[in-house]
């Protein structure tokens, strides 16, 4: 029996979010598409947020993915930058649990571990491995496509492993594992 299934990766972020999808047949990867959402043209945070659901839902729609991979933010120093990315974040994975999809979110190392074997990779080592593993014939000129795309492939290769990251099959699994985080 064939096993098949479709894994949406996304690389959240405020100025350019990335995205990519692979399609798994018994094990096997198959690249499907890789993009970029330029959000640096809109000045209203809140509008970038809008468009990063509305692009989440669209590509929900079209490519029908049965789980989606996130790029957990990474801690930085500028406070700002973690609230904008956090947000971005956050939009993209409400726009996965309004669908009902099982989201899981990895830390940058851990994708970059998976890719790689490095967990300090850069984003050229990255896109480059990807390049050879999926067969892609260029690279984009910015990698943020390329950054969503590895989360899709860390995900398969975590497939069936305890995962150290966040997963949620849907509003009710995320608020039960987010109690802490609920106002009551």
């Amino acid at each position: 029996m064939t096993q098949e299934r479709i894994i949406l990766g996304i690389d959240p972020g405020t100025t350019i979010m990335g995205f990519g999808l692979i399609k798994v047949i018994n094990k096997k990867m198959e690249f499907l598409q890789l993009n970029e959402l330029q959000l640096s043209k809109y000045d209203n945070h809140y509008q970038k947020l809008r468009i990063i659901f509305e692009r989440t839902i669209e590509l929900i729609e079209t490519h029908c993915p049965d789980e989606i991979a996130i790029e957990a933010p990474f801690f930085g120093k500028n406070v700002q930058s973690m609230l904008k990315l956090g947000r971005a974040q956050g939009v993209a994975m409400a726009a996965g649990l309004s669908r009902g999809i099982p989201i899981t979110e990895y830390e940058p190392k851990k994708i970059k571990m998976a890719i790689t074997g490095n967990g300090n990779a850069s984003k050229e080592q990255v896109a480059k491995m990807l390049q050879q593993l999926l067969g892609l014939k260029e690279l984009p000129k910015n990698l943020d496509s390329t950054d969503g795309l590895a989360a899709a492939v860390c995900h398969h290769f975590n497939s069936g492993k305890v995962v150290a990251g966040k997963s949620y099959s849907g509003w009710e699994a995320f608020v039960k594992q987010n109690e802490d985080r609920v106002k009551k």
